[in-house]
Formats: C-alpha cells, structure tokens, sequence
C-alpha cells in the first residue's frame, strides 16, 4: 500500500492539473470501491472548482468550492493518471510531433471515476484490485471524518517533534515497529519507511517502545523526517503497483538499506552480519541483528 511518500508524490503530480480547475464531467463507473462512493458523487462532483490539494496522512484531499472536500484513498494498487492534450509524455496518450496528443484514451476496465477539467485534462482513478476508496465531505467537517478523525501529527509538520514522540512511545509495551505504525501516534507511516528509520536509527524492530531511552527517542524524529524527504524527492518506492501521475516509477526503492534485503549483506562496513527478515503482527520486519538493538 502506498506510504506517506508515493500519495505526497501523487498529490505533487495532480496539482498543477487540478488546483484552480473545474470538473466539467464526472463519470463514477462502478457503485462502489472498499465501499459504496457517496451519494449523488458524480452530481456533486460536476462543475465543482478544486480550491486546494493537499495530503493528510496517505489521504489526498481535495477541497472544492462547494464546501465539500473529495477524500482519494489508493488502497494496494490504486493509481491516478493524468491525460492532457497538449502535454508531452501524458500517460495513456499518444505524442504528436511537436509534442501535442490526440484524444484521451477510452477508459479502461479498471478507471473507476474519470475527471475531465475545463482546462482540458482528465483525471483518471485506476484501481485493479479496488481497496481504493472516495467519499465525499462537508470541509468544516473534514477533521471528524471517521477516516481522518484520530490521525496523529504529519511526520513533516511542527507538531511532529521529540516531546510529542517521547509522550506517545512512554510506557508503550508493544515493539517500536508497531508503535510507529500506529497512526494515532504518527500520520502516515508504513512498513517500508519504519524499517529504513529503524536502521539509520540503530534500533531493533523488536525492542519495546517503552524501553527506549528518551535520547534515542529524541534522535527518531530527524531520521523519520530525513528519510521521508528522501524518499519524496525519489518519486517514492515503487513496489507492485505504484505508479506516479505520468506512470514513472518511483526509484527510492534502490536506496533500501534493508527492506526487502533478507539474506543480503548489512550495508554498515565491517558489520559482517546480513538482514533478516522478522513476521511482526502479519508484516515483514528487516533489520540487521548487529547493527541494530
């Protein structure tokens, strides 16, 4: 599932196409995805002006002048792709010389909802596997939403800082891997970018929140910002289905010192250990044993 990273970067590509434009033509194409879309979502959708986009936790938000706000949820394989005639290198449309495009393409079995702007572009919601999900809110109401309602602070923001971290982990009796992935704790982090955290951090997935002095506690808060703007600037990691807005991959994947890496040996020089993969509550753990305690 898309982390912080891959649905910051989907939000950076969809912005210079949605923000200020007007939804000219709303087309939902199936009930439901996760679960139903809201009532009347096309209706609602046609002719709204998208005011703002943002990004809170792995949700982009899409704040039109309706007063509503268009929540997008990628789920395991959802993808938004962009279609603008005139753009070169627009995915699923054809380069003209000179760099101008045809037609948008028909949809697809998997395009779910399709957005077409008034500035020409459409927006298209992909989803193969739909644990995707969109719904629609009232903006003055977006902070109860039931999706959003209990997230944390953005790992990237002030809120986020070490006196928070230290109040969150204290006295927490389940490893510093789960804690971390607790949303209510921190927004938006996954499996993958905990386990890059865990390592530069020298600390052991498996060891207690509780029992980790506050110093290394303190020093977690710059390693997850660190390695979150990385991963941001490298268009994300692309695993399975993730897909940028103009289909590119993502490529921090290549700089993963020990996600995915069992077996392989520990990056750190003279370690002369090798990663191992650990099952914590259903997911993956990677972590140098020596390295790491």
């Amino acid at each position: 599932m898309p982390e912080l990273p891959e649905v910051e970067t989907v939000r950076r590509g969809l912005a210079p196409v949605l923000e200020g434009a007007r939804i000219v033509t709303a087309d939902v194409r199936r009930p439901d995805l996760r679960w139903p879309f809201p009532t009347n979502m096309a209706a609602r959708l046609t002719g709204a002006r998208v005011d703002r986009l943002r990004r809170r936790s792995k949700y982009i938000l899409a704040d039109l002048d309706t007063g509503e706000t268009l929540i997008i949820h990628l789920g395991m394989s959802g993808r938004m792709l962009i279609s603008a005639p005139g753009a070169r290198g627009a995915q699923g449309v054809s380069d003209m010389p000179g760099g101008f495009a045809l037609a948008h393409p028909a949809p697809e079995k998997h395009d779910h909802v399709v957005l077409d702007t008034d500035a020409g572009a459409r927006v298209t919601f992909n989803d193969a596997r739909r644990f995707g999900a969109m719904d629609l809110v009232a903006t003055d109401a977006l902070d109860r939403h039931w999706l959003l309602a209990d997230i944390g602070p953005e790992p990237l923001g002030n809120a986020f800082n070490e006196t928070h971290l230290a109040a969150g982990l204290k006295g927490r009796k389940t490893p510093i891997k789960s804690a971390l992935l607790d949303q209510r704790i921190v927004a938006g982090l996954g499996n993958i970018y905990v386990c890059e955290v865990l390592y530069r951090a020298r600390i052991s997935p498996l060891r207690l929140a509780g029992r980790i002095a506050t110093p290394r506690v303190h020093a977690l808060v710059p390693i997850i910002r660190e390695v979150l703007t990385e991963a941001i600037q490298s268009g994300g990691s692309s695993l399975r289905d993730y897909r940028q807005t103009d289909g590119d991959l993502g490529y921090f994947q290549h700089n993963f010192a020990v996600y995915g890496r069992e077996g392989e040996p520990c990056l750190t020089p003279d370690c002369g250990s090798v990663i191992r993969r650990t099952v914590q509550s259903g997911r993956s753990s990677f972590h140098c044993p020596t390295c790491q305690r």
